[in-house]
C-alpha cells in the first residue's frame, strides 16, 4: 500500500497538518480504503489525489508497517 505525500501541505479548521496523497490503484487492489481515527472516519478512493489529516497518512504507514511485518512472519514461519 505505497503511496506518494507531501506533495502539498496547510492547516486544517482543527489546526491539523493537511497532507496530499495518492493510493495507487492496481489490478490486485482496487477497494477503497477505509481509515478511522478517533470516530473520525475516511474512506480514500484509489487512484485519486486526496488531502488528509497527518492523522490518517500515520494510520495508512503503520498499516503498511505491519503488513510487511505479517509477510515476514509468515516466509520465516513456511521455512
Amino acid at each position: 500500500m505505497a503511496e506518494t505525500k507531501e506533495t502539498k501541505t496547510n492547516v486544517n479548521e482543527r489546526g491539523e497538518k493537511m497532507i496530499t496523497i495518492r493510493l495507487p490503484l492496481t489490478k490486485e487492489n482496487q477497494a477503497d480504503v477505509f481509515v478511522r481515527v478517533n470516530q473520525r472516519t475516511w474512506l480514500i478512493k484509489r487512484g485519486e489525489t486526496v488531502t488528509v489529516p497527518e492523522c490518517v497518512v500515520k494510520v495508512l504507514d503503520n498499516s503498511e508497517k505491519m503488513l510487511v511485518e505479517g509477510m515476514k512472519y509468515e516466509q520465516k514461519k513456511q521455512k
